[in-house]
């Protein structure tokens, strides 16, 4: 099957989950690649098409046992002809619940078709020197592995001449989902005193949580903790 381009889409707030996908895309090994990171707010406020011919590869964190809730909705409003999707996930080394399920299920109820799914591990956003959690992930065996399953789902394809010919994709997980899609009042999160109102960090805020011009005001309900 040709595919005559690749779209990367991903939310990544520590830069994890971006490297995962993109070391799939690596070993996938296609020069035509859009990139769409949802990271950004203002990147969520444009929707997606795919076609039949291109190749969706979308990576998400895990938040609570699920996708996470800031990007649930941009993913359910993909407009998608019968695309061929990669899933992945990114945990923190502890368990993804059924996070690979539902965003199996978000890119088909889209109209995407998956054909290829994987789970990987990220540094937890809550790591620290006093407490790491998978401390460095993913480190160059992660990244080498993630190439790997980019050149595995390239064979894939390769081996089919439309994307009719793709089985049904199983993944482990149940339904109803388990784990919240709300995260906790995070009350435990300060401002030193070293801040000088750069602003920098309202910038790069991905749900917007940090106020534009007092960065010390936090909206406990927003932030996601990243």
């Amino acid at each position: 099957m040709k595919i005559q381009s690749t779209k990367l889409v991903y939310f990544s707030p520590t830069g994890t989950t971006k490297a995962v996908v993109e070391g799939v895309a690596r070993g996938f090994d296609t020069t035509e690649i859009d990139r769409v990171d949802l990271t950004k707010p203002a990147t969520r406020l444009q929707p997606l098409q795919t076609g039949e011919n291109e190749l969706l590869i979308v990576g998400v964190p895990v938040y609570m046992g699920r996708v996470p809730e800031v990007i649930r909705g941009w993913l359910q409003s993909i407009k998608a002809l019968n695309t061929p999707a990669v899933c992945i996930v990114v945990y923190g080394n502890r368990v993804y619940d059924d996070t690979l399920l539902e965003l199996k299920d978000i890119l088909t109820a889209d109209g995407c078709v998956p054909m290829a799914a994987g789970t990987f591990i990220g540094e937890h956003s809550f790591s620290s020197d006093e407490t790491p959690i998978a401390s460095g992930r993913p480190d160059n065996r992660d990244l080498s592995q993630t190439e790997e399953f980019g050149q595995t789902i390239r064979k894939k394809l390769d081996a089919i001449l439309s994307v009719e010919e793709i089985e049904e994709l199983n993944v482990p997980g149940e339904f109803p989902y388990r784990g919240e899609t709300i995260l906790w009042d995070v009350d435990f999160i300060a401002v030193n005193n070293d801040c000088i109102q750069c602003l920098i960090c309202a910038e790069v805020c991905p749900s917007g949580a940090i106020d534009f011009e007092n960065s010390r005001l936090i909206d406990q309900e927003e932030c996601i903790t990243c």
